[in-house]
């Protein structure tokens, strides 16, 4: 396996390059192609500024992520001044929106501080914000755009009971979940969101190339967010088409109580770890910094190679594998101009929803060590971004 490691990355690489989107793969610097032209261009409302809102399922590191990106694309096209955001390793998405609402200067947009809502991960406040922000948004006429942050936020704001627009950002299969219809319509006029739709097969198809698995283990929550979020019908796929078993195991996700969260969590991957001979670490609550040092132990003392649905972060912190975004910059940029767009009179229907990113093979060379995968010299030229120690998170 390990002389052969060499030509597989180097093979994956190339189709990865080859199937992800021609605007990408030409280097382009456009932030995302539109069905219609629209400008970019900053404008205020009529004398006034833009009122943008912004509505959560609850707290999640790639939240915080997409929406640092977010912001730093509205300044990157001038929509408000150029600042550096603050640090923070708790990625409070609350904190970070309160930040831009007070000490950003913009003439052209805003974001007050009762726009912002978090359900949580608790489903009765869902089901009271749900009801509160669209009633807001179809009565009270003081939101322009909204942005809806993960699956949660994406279902409950992709309908026909307000006509806000609704820019849906950082969900794992917005197909799959039913928030929109297609790649090519949301099914709405108002709703847009962004679409990476083999993104997740490609990972399982690159990480059964690197390791020729029979059974690759899967844990998540047994519900229709949980299965989406792993993307299990694309596992699935895969795991027909190349003859391998899918070992599942099922966790709790989208709960208030993360230690609960993470107390499945570890229990799953000790399952695992016992019986599959590989593991696609899917993202959730339970997956975290307090957990990852005690999951990374596990696999590498059972030598089972663990592949990271997140990105290269993951990989630092001890998983061997991941095909991660080189940056949050470009989707950052094309969400930014997306919402840009439909402030210059888009409707968000007649905008592109698909966007591939151009992806990184990440590896950890210390937790390849670990599980007996031996790599040389030669595989550094093949991977994207490289971490020889097992890094702990902060």
């Amino acid at each position: 396996m390990t002389t052969n490691l060499w030509r597989i990355l180097v093979a994956a690489a190339a189709v990865l390059c080859a199937t992800t989107s021609p605007v990408l793969a030409q280097g382009a610097a456009q932030p995302g192609a539109s069905k219609a032209e629209f400008s970019t261009t900053p404008r205020a409302k009529d004398g006034a500024r833009w009122r943008i809102a912004y509505y959560e399922g609850g707290a999640h590191d790639n939240y915080y992520d997409y929406l640092a990106a977010t912001v730093r694309g509205l300044m990157e096209l001038g929509w408000v001044e150029h600042k550096p955001l603050p640090e923070s390793r708790e990625k409070d998405t609350r904190a970070l929106w309160r930040w831009v609402g007070h000490s950003v200067r913009s003439d052209f947009v805003e974001f007050p501080d009762d726009a912002y809502y978090s359900a949580n991960w608790d489903n009765g406040q869902r089901e009271r914000l749900r009801v509160e922000v669209v009633e807001r948004l179809a009565k009270r006429n003081d939101v322009d755009v909204i942005i809806a942050m993960g699956t949660w936020a994406g279902k409950d704001l992709a309908n026909d009971r307000h006509s806000v627009p609704t820019i849906v950002m950082s969900t794992s299969d917005p197909i799959g979940s039913g928030i929109i219809k297609s790649v090519e319509s949301s099914g709405f006029d108002h709703v847009h969101a962004r679409v990476d739709p083999r993104r997740y097969e490609r990972q399982v198809r690159v990480f059964h190339d690197l390791i020729g698995f029979k059974k690759l283990g899967v844990m998540y929550e047994d519900t229709i967010y949980g299965r989406t979020y792993a993307a299990i019908d694309l596992v699935e796929r895969v795991a027909e088409e190349r003859n391998f078993e899918v070992v599942r195991c099922y966790t709790r996700s989208d709960i208030a109580d993360q230690r609960v969260a993470g107390e499945s969590v570890l229990r799953c991957f000790e399952e695992l770890a016992r019986n599959a001979d590989a593991i696609y670490v899917t993202q959730q609550g339970g997956v975290n910094p307090e957990t990852i040092p005690q999951l990374v132990g596990m696999a590498n003392e059972h030598r089972v190679p663990t592949f990271s649905q997140l990105g290269s972060k993951e990989v630092q912190y001890g998983f061997l594998l991941s095909l991660s975004r080189p940056s949050f910059r470009p989707v950052g940029l094309f969400l930014a101009a997306t919402m840009a767009k439909v402030m210059n009179g888009a409707r968000p229907s007649q905008l592109t929803q698909l966007f591939e990113e151009a992806p990184n093979i990440a590896i950890n060379l210390k937790t390849a060590e670990l599980v007996g995968l031996y790599l040389y010299a030669d595989i550094l030229a093949a991977a994207d971004e490289i971490y020889r120690e097992i890094d702990q998170p902060h």
